[in-house]
């Protein structure tokens, strides 16, 4: 099983990342810094507190601005200064639950975010491939046994979900009008769920079981039955950095959709995930299922991963039981005050370790 990603091909690379302070992002960002690439990070400030982006010291190996992808003049500015070779889109509402709260923010900040990152790939001279990162939830969804393969139809419930749609259809056109003619390859990933270390997003599953059981209290959960691709963060961002090295060697060939999900005997319910993370725990952990009505979410979700996996070479390396249980350690980590930069080294340096 190879899906190692080349230090030789980022070291010294100049990488525009989207999203940087978010969980993934940071993740990515860390990543990148290791490989020896020369990251720059665009992306409002953090949006929790805890966050990784602080806690892991992401900032200290990286040019990170602060800004609104709404904003096209200072994004295009952001972009024009760090003269980047590949582009990284990872900036986005991510939260079904907020979409149904806030649906034209939404998809303010996942559609037109992404006309205006990508309007400003356009007039950016020297881009040679760019990363969309959009969703597994941009499929048109009916509950099926199989999992969505790439050329399934796009739609969606729920604003999120309606919004990755929207994100892959502005992807598409601008790849079509203007960026393949140009020979910049632009590539959309859609990943599964992910979970990891250092994720405090409200209303993601697992910061929201941890802090409960940290609080004493019983977790609340909407949909106990619900089944997803759970895959550890590393798992997607491995499949991006694969997907941006082929873009850049092999150009418009790679221009396409990519799901990047877990084994079919990794997609797990909402209830598995709260009881693998309630014997890690011990004592006093409980929970429970949320009164009242629910708002409409996808009951099962599943992605066929099969050309990610025969054409990249890129294959799942941890299962749903080590992605959790080496979720439940960095946290663990975090609450004794060990370095947490450190922490989140080890474990890329872990992931990337051939078994």
């Amino acid at each position: 099983m190879e899906n190692l990603v080349n230090p030789e091909f980022w070291r010294g690379r100049r990488v525009f990342i989207t999203g940087h302070t978010g969980f993934k992002g940071s993740w990515l960002s860390l990543w990148l810094q290791a490989l020896g690439a020369e990251v720059h990070g665009y992306a409002l400030a953090p949006d929790t507190e805890p966050a990784l982006f602080n806690v892991a010291h992401i900032a200290r190996g990286m040019q990170s601005t602060l800004g609104d992808l709404r904003d096209l003049p200072a994004l295009c500015a952001a972009l024009h200064a760090a003269r980047p070779e590949i582009v990284l889109h990872l900036a986005a509402q991510p939260l079904v639950p907020r979409s149904y709260a806030e649906p034209v923010e939404t998809f303010a900040i996942n559609a037109l975010g992404t006309a205006h990152l990508l309007e400003a790939v356009r007039l950016q001279p020297g881009v040679q491939a760019v990363v969309v990162v959009s969703s597994d939830k941009c499929y048109e969804n009916h509950e099926s046994l199989w999992g969505h393969r790439e050329d399934a139809p796009l739609g969606g419930h729920d604003p999120y979900s309606a919004s990755k749609a929207c994100t892959e259809l502005i992807a598409a056109a601008y790849r079509r009008s203007f960026l393949t003619p140009r020979g910049v390859a632009l590539a959309t990933a859609r990943a599964g769920n992910v979970i990891g270390g250092g994720d405090w997003t409200p209303t993601r599953l697992v910061p929201d079981i941890l802090a409960a059981f940290a609080a004493g209290a019983a977790v609340t959960l909407r949909n106990p039955e619900a089944v997803r691709p759970w895959q550890h963060v590393l798992e997607p961002l491995a499949g991006y950095l694969l997907l941006a090295e082929k873009l850049v060697l092999d150009g418009l060939p790679w221009a396409e959709g990519w799901n990047f999900g877990p084994d079919d005997t990794d997609s797990r319910s909402v209830a598995w995930i709260v009881e693998r993370l309630a014997a890690g725990w011990g004592d006093h952990a409980r929970w429970r299922v949320a009164d009242g009505p629910r708002i409409h979410e996808t009951q099962a979700l599943r992605l066929d991963c099969t050309k990610a996996r025969r054409r990249l070479g890129w294959h799942p390396r941890w299962s749903a039981e080590t992605a959790v249980d080496r979720s439940l350690a960095w946290y663990r980590a975090w609450r004794t005050g060990a370095d947490m930069r450190r922490a989140c080294l080890d474990e890329i340096t872990a992931f990337g370790t051939r078994p």
